[in-house]
C-alpha cells in the first residue's frame, strides 16, 4: 500500500508512524522521494502526534497524578495546549538546526528534507508520551530517545550526509536542540506559573 504522508490522517498516519519505528531504513527511503509539503507534514502528522502526547499528559496530571500531586482541569488544558505548541516549535527548530548545520558536515542544505527528517524522526518521542497517562511510569518515556536513532538513520537518505560525518553531525544537532528545548521549556514553565490554580509538582509529595 502506498502511504501519503501529506494526508497523514487516520490509517495513513498510523502506517507512517508504525513503519518509521519498525522499518526505518525502508521508510526513510520512501520519505526521501516524497515531495516536501511542509504545511501538510505539520498539520497531518506532527500536530496529531503532538496533541496525542499532550492528551496523555493531560489525563495523567489531571485525573491520576503522582505522589498526591494533581492539577485542575483548566490548568491541565492550558498545559496541554502549551505542550502541543512547544512540540510544534521544537520540530521546526530542529529542522532549522539540521538544515543550518548541513553544509558543515558535508550534507545537502535542503529545508524541505530537513523538515521531513525532524518531523518523522520525532515519532518515537511523541509516541513515548503515552506513558504520561500514568505518571509513576513516566520514566519509561525515555524510550523516546529512539528518535535520535531514527534521525541518524535518516540523515544520509534525506540530507546526503556522508558516513564519516554522521555521528558528529547528530551529536551537534542533539546538543543544540537540547539547549533550545531547555529555553523553550523554561518559557512554558513560566507561562504555566501565570495560570490561576496551577501549582508546580512537589518532588517530595508534601
Amino acid at each position: 500500500m502506498t502511504i501519503d504522508p501529506t494526508n497523514a490522517g487516520g490509517a495513513g498516519l498510523i502506517d507512517r508512524a508504525k513503519n518509521i519505528i519498525f522499518t526505518p531504513q525502508a521508510e526513510w527511503d520512501r520519505i526521501a522521494a516524497e515531495p516536501a509539503d511542509v504545511q501538510k507534514i505539520y498539520t497531518g502528522y506532527v500536530l496529531p502526534l503532538a496533541a496525542f502526547s499532550a492528551l496523555c499528559g493531560f489525563i495523567g496530571s489531571v485525573f491520576i497524578g503522582v505522589l498526591g500531586w494533581r492539577i485542575g482541569i483548566v490548568p491541565g488544558l492550558v498545559q496541554a495546549i502549551l505542550q502541543t505548541a512547544l512540540a510544534l516549535c521544537s520540530v521546526f527548530v530542529l529542522a532549522f538546526i539540521i538544515n543550518a548545520l548541513a553544509s558543515s558536515f558535508g550534507s545537502r542544505a535542503d529545508m524541505g528534507q530537513a523538515h521531513k527528517l525532524a518531523a518523522y524522526g520525532s515519532t518515537a518521542f511523541f509516541l513515548a508520551g503515552i506513558f504520561a497517562i500514568f505518571p509513576p511510569l513516566a520514566i519509561l518515556s525515555l524510550v523516546g530517545l529512539y528518535s535520535f536513532a531514527l534521525i541518524y538513520i535518516g540523515m544520509p537518505r534525506l540530507m546526503g550526509t556522508p558516513e564519516d560525518k554522521r555521528i558528529v553531525y547528530l551529536i551537534v544537532v542533539i546538543v543544540v536542540a537540547i539547549v533550545v528545548q531547555l529555553v523553550l521549556g523554561t518559557i512554558v514553565g513560566s507561562l504555566m506559573l501565570m495560570v490561576p490554580g496551577y501549582a508546580p509538582p512537589n518532588p517530595f509529595g508534601v
